[in-house]
């Protein structure tokens, strides 16, 4: 058992709380029993698992099959699993595995979100479970947003950020542009639009362009928009979560193509 905050490789996992350090090393952090579950059930290539001996004792078919899959499985004290973890009450277990392992092309057809400098980790991560649920075909983030593998994303995408398809871009400008020319209809949320959310024929192929919490929408992507949509609101109210709006226009779409 591990029980030294000083160990090599409890110092390295620590590291990992860092953005700077997980690209570094190339690993990613997934904290808690539903993460792992979720990697082992895609097979995503896992490297060092660290849990408790109360958490192998509670979850010892999962440890076995686990274990099997990393490079190095240990059992370590509660304090260092403490050190291991940025939650404050971790469940008893962290995995570390590869970054960008089998990174997947977002194709330019179907539902696709791009996202503007979203800033909040929880956001994202309930957008990507969002996007998920609804069968999204990619995600684009901008440059200049939260790490798209910050450990807080991870978990608000309840495991669901090992299944869809995302990547940053270095220009979303031009991956907007690119999806323009391959035919998709690009719709952009705006609270003085005209149109409703749901005056847009979702059938068509689209690339939802959504901004950042505090300022919106950059004038330069409004701009490339095709259709300019808004989600009413009663009086008052100036304005919903990013992450929200997501799941209106996400599941309206979802709606009309379910319902032909």
């Amino acid at each position: 058992m591990l029980t030294s905050l000083q160990n090599p490789l409890v110092k390295q996992i620590r590291k990992l709380h860092s953005s700077k350090e997980r690209h570094s090393q190339d690993l990613l952090l997934l904290e808690g029993t539903h993460l792992l579950e979720e990697a082992y059930a895609v097979d995503y290539p896992l490297m060092t698992l660290c849990c408790t001996e109360k958490w192998q004792t509670t979850h010892f078919e999962l440890w076995e099959k686990a274990s099997q899959k990393c490079m190095r499985a240990e059992v370590v004290s509660e304090e260092v699993l403490s050190a291991l973890a940025t939650t404050v009450q971790p469940d008893g277990v962290v995995t570390t595995a590869k970054r960008n392992y089998q990174v997947k092309k977002i194709p330019f057809s179907g539902l696709v979100l791009a996202l503007e400098t979203i800033q909040d980790p929880g956001n994202l991560g309930t957008i990507v479970r969002t996007a998920a649920g609804a069968g999204v075909s990619g995600l684009w983030l901008s440059k200049g947003s939260v790490d798209l593998d910050n450990p807080k994303v991870m978990r608000a995408s309840a495991g669901q950020w090992l299944r869809v398809p995302m990547s940053v871009s270095e220009d979303l400008k031009n991956t907007v542009s690119l999806a323009k020319n391959a035919g998709m209809q690009i719709v952009a949320t705006l609270p003085g639009a005209a149109k409703t959310y749901w005056e847009v024929d979702w059938q068509k192929p689209s690339l939802i362009l959504l901004g950042n919490e505090g300022a919106g929408l950059s004038e330069e992507l409004v701009a490339m928009a095709d259709i300019q949509v808004n989600i009413p609101l009663s009086a008052n109210v100036e304005s919903l979560n990013v992450a929200i709006a997501s799941a209106l226009l996400l599941y309206e779409a979802m709606r009309q193509k379910h319902s032909l």
